[in-house]
């Protein structure tokens, strides 16, 4: 019992350990947004401010064409996802419910380009998209990511758990494959789905890389590029115009997990049963 307890204890402050260390800095930011300037620099900090200073956020706002940049984000983002889905949805079932010659060398060539960073390639895909004509416009922010090789991983992984009677059934009733995907594949990989567009959509909503080389004017320009021209104001950093506009760039991912933790959680408990 003794060392149960001891367990118990030791389980509850490494929780609650982590839990500081992912909290803090986000409860840091909030606190820092809602400050004035001269309580950003004070030592010792303070978590409260004096006053709350709501018009931080229409600073940062106003401090540049924040809603083309929202608009932006939002395009590139849903539209990397939609792309994603047809392409990876269609290669995990082939991978998954199919045997042909070269199946397991595609399959892991597909696995190996999870190994290579995206700032290896950058350079040709950069000299291509410019052939194209295609620098500062979105499509250049869009195309790169039109599939991922990681969703193709978790989603053949989901697939291969679906019982084949179901499948077999549906092709004695003369079902056709986009229905049997469509009507039975999808549905029971829901939660892995859901978790993949989680992970998707916070990478791509956050990537400043990618579009810090790909455009040149604020036209095709995304929130995290907006984000970063709010640290120098006046000479100086601004910290609670910055945090002000971080706050604007999290507060959609939050809302997104929010409708999504279930299935996350749904899909984690399903694979883990199986």
């Amino acid at each position: 019992m003794a060392s149960k307890s001891i367990l118990r204890t030791l389980n509850v402050t490494a929780t609650i350990v982590l839990v500081a260390i992912f909290a803090i800095p986000f409860l840091w930011m909030i606190s820092t947004s809602l400050k004035s300037y001269p309580e950003t620099v004070i030592f010792p900090p303070q978590w409260i401010p004096s006053k709350v200073m709501w018009s931080n956020f229409q600073a940062a706002w106003e401090s540049g064409p924040f809603l083309k940049y929202l608009m932006n984000s939002v395009v590139v983002s849903i539209s990397i996802l939609l792309l994603q889905f047809t392409t990876i949805i269609l290669a995990a079932y082939a991978f998954a419910r199919y045997s042909f010659k070269g199946d397991k060398l595609l399959f892991g060539i597909t696995m190996v380009t999870l190994m290579i960073p995206g700032q290896l390639i950058f350079l040709p895909v950069y000299l291509l998209l410019s052939k194209w004509g295609l620098i500062n416009n979105l499509l250049a922010l869009i195309l790169p990511f039109a599939s991922s090789a990681f969703g193709i991983f978790m989603l053949r992984q989901s697939f291969k758990q679906v019982q084949e009677e179901l499948i077999e059934a549906a092709r004695l009733d003369q079902t056709p494959e986009w229905k049997i995907i469509l009507r039975i594949m999808v549905p029971m990989a829901r939660p892995t789905l859901v978790t993949f567009a989680l992970f998707s959509f916070i990478a791509h909503w956050n990537d400043y890389f990618w579009p810090l080389v790909m455009t040149t004017s604020d036209a095709a320009r995304t929130l995290p590029i907006g984000i970063s021209k709010l640290r120098e104001v006046d000479g100086g950093a601004a910290w609670h115009i910055l945090m002000a506009g971080n706050m604007i760039l999290v507060v959609p991912i939050l809302i997104v997990f929010l409708f999504g933790q279930r299935q996350i959680i749904k899909a984690f408990v399903y694979s883990g049963v199986k």
